[in-house]
């Protein structure tokens, strides 16, 4: 057996300073830690330092102590830390309304042990996934939305999301707007799938739009939900190039796969604590 067998990560963002690299690495040496992945930027306009590190510990050593410690040593270098445990999944839901193919790829992917999560529930404003949810063995939960009971319908999806210990919400193509409320009740990230390559063509019908425009490119965005109808820090985006031969169908059917595609990249990344948001962008460590 190892002699190291369980890993931390960290994130850490915050004013530039000299000697960063240094501390950090110091502390888990300190600690006895061994480093296995380190990377960083500077974002030089800004002044300000970006680090993801990953690193193992003795066996027998109380992770979650180390997560603590770690946490009040980066708060004491004027850093914004964060720190997570290998082998804990969160709790994700999925917001789907009618489309289905980000929700099934999303599914058969942590199925296939790619996501280290528990998708625990699948929350929709129509029946149409209602069966397939309950063949996967995912609690289903209809909740319908319309413009007289928004308010409700969001009430009651939160506290579902509390109940269940959600911490981390993601819109399979959900064809509803969260408010900014639910957005702040819920107070944890929310990943959302947008139709086009913000920023262009936001809002609804976007392939429409763009055939309109007689683009060259379709894009797929994905990105963290803002009170902001799709402008929140973007993680991840893929284009496909079309020509004026391609129908408005033909666009929505390669847009699909690129859907899938970036949404599937993006929530393996957050899972795996690879995303520093700050202002309204993001650093995504490879």
């Amino acid at each position: 057996m190892s002699p190291f067998s369980s890993r931390l990560v960290a994130l850490l963002s915050g004013p530039d300073q000299k000697g960063l690299v240094s501390k950090v690495s110091g502390w888990i040496f300190d600690n006895s830690g061994n480093i296995i992945h380190a990377d960083q930027h500077r974002d030089a306009q800004a002044g300000i330092f970006f680090q993801r590190v990953e690193w193992s510990v003795d066996e027998g050593t109380d992770s979650r102590d180390t997560a603590k410690a770690f946490q009040a040593f980066g708060d004491s270098i004027g850093m914004k830390t964060k720190v997570a445990i290998s082998g804990e999944k969160p709790k994700v839901a999925i917001f789907v309304s009618k489309f289905d193919h980000c929700f099934h790829d999303l599914i058969l992917r942590w199925k296939s042990g790619e996501y280290p999560c528990e998708i625990s529930l699948i929350v929709s404003n129509h029946r149409d996934l209602e069966g397939v949810s309950r063949t996967y063995g995912i609690p289903f939960n209809f909740i319908p939305v319309n413009k007289a009971n928004k308010a409700e319908a969001e009430a009651e999806q939160l506290a579902l999301l509390k109940k269940e210990e959600i911490e981390l919400v993601v819109m399979a193509r959900y064809m509803q707007v969260l408010s900014a409320k639910f957005l702040d009740t819920f107070g944890r990230p929310v990943i959302n799938i947008h139709h086009s390559f913000l920023p262009a063509f936001a809002g609804a019908k976007p392939y429409h739009q763009a055939h309109s425009r007689g683009v060259k490119l379709i894009g797929a965005t994905a990105h963290y939900a803002t009170p902001d109808l799709d402008q929140g820090p973007i993680i991840h985006q893929s284009v496909a190039h079309v020509t004026h031969r391609n129908s408005v169908e033909d666009l929505v059917r390669k847009g699909r796969n690129l859907e899938k595609l970036t949404l599937a990249q993006a929530v393996g990344w957050h899972l795996e604590n690879r995303i520093l948001v700050y202002e309204n962008k993001t650093v995504v460590f490879d």
